[in-house]
Order: structure tokens, then C-alpha cells, then sequence
């Protein structure tokens, strides 16, 4: 099936649930924002309880992590996410997310090949970039004589 460019432009608009822009964007601000909030009250409570700025970093994304992935394994953060669009994305709540959608998806097929597998196919772009990122900064470092 040969189309031109502009008879597909037309296909994919009709096709195309319309943007709702004007609803989705505050909603995205305000539950990232709540996110947010909700990480620098963990924050504010380690502190509270004596923990310097970095253990208390620790335990605020540790916690972070754990209500994203307990929410994505009961289904909510799926929901929360339908309504909120990219305010879920917030760095570390939408990085466990995304880990863990794929292997909850796919244990069924298994330990190793199901959930093991998929848990790196976020991951695994991460870590390899990551890891070439922190070399060539390291060579860059040695290059110019400040490592």
C-alpha cells in the first residue's frame, strides 16, 4: 500500500484520539508536584529524626522506590497515570515504574526468562550507558590530568 506523505498525515489525524492538553497539563504539574512533595516530607521526617542530609536522601528515595513499585504491583500507579500523564514520570517514581511494569507482566513466563529478563529491558540501556558515560569521563579526567 504506496501512500504519500500527506495522505498519511491525514490517515494518522483521523485515526488519533484528539490531545486534551487543557485538562492534562495542570493535572501532570500538580500530581508531579505532589510526588515531589511527598519525597521532600520523607525528607523533612528523616532529618526530624536525626539523620544527616544524605541518609536522609537514601531513605526518601529508597521509600520512593518502594511505593512506586508497590503501586505499580497493585495496579494504581497505572491508574494514577491514565489521569496524570507525565507527572508520574518524575525521575525516580517513573524509573521504578518502568522497571518493574515489564516483570510483572512477564512472570508468568518464568523466573530467569520471564521476570529476570524484562526487568533489564529498561535497565539494561541504562546500565550500558551509564557505564560508557562514567569511563569516558574518567578518560577524560586522566587525559587532562585530574584523576
Amino acid at each position: 500500500m504506496a501512500m504519500t506523505p500527506k495522505e498519511y498525515d491525514k490517515m494518522l489525524k483521523e485515526s488519533s484520539p484528539p490531545t486534551r492538553s487543557g485538562r492534562s497539563l495542570p493535572m501532570a504539574f500538580v500530581v508531579g508536584g505532589l510526588i515531589c512533595a511527598v519525597g521532600q516530607a520523607l525528607t523533612q521526617c528523616c532529618l526530624s529524626l536525626g539523620l544527616g542530609r544524605e541518609e536522609a536522601g537514601t531513605w526518601c528515595s529508597v521509600t520512593l522506590i518502594f511505593l512506586s513499585v508497590l503501586t505499580t504491583g497493585l495496579g494504581w500507579y497505572q491508574r494514577l497515570a491514565k489521569y496524570a500523564g507525565a507527572g508520574t514520570l518524575v525521575p525516580i517514581t517513573g524509573f521504578a515504574n518502568a522497571m518493574s511494569s515489564p516483570a510483572i507482566e512477564f512472570k508468568s513466563e518464568g523466573m530467569v526468562l520471564g521476570l529476570a529478563a524484562k526487568l533489564f529491558v529498561i535497565a539494561g540501556p541504562v546500565i550500558v550507558y551509564g557505564t560508557v558515560a562514567s569511563v569516558l569521563y574518567g578518560l577524560v579526567l586522566v587525559i587532562f590530568g585530574l584523576g
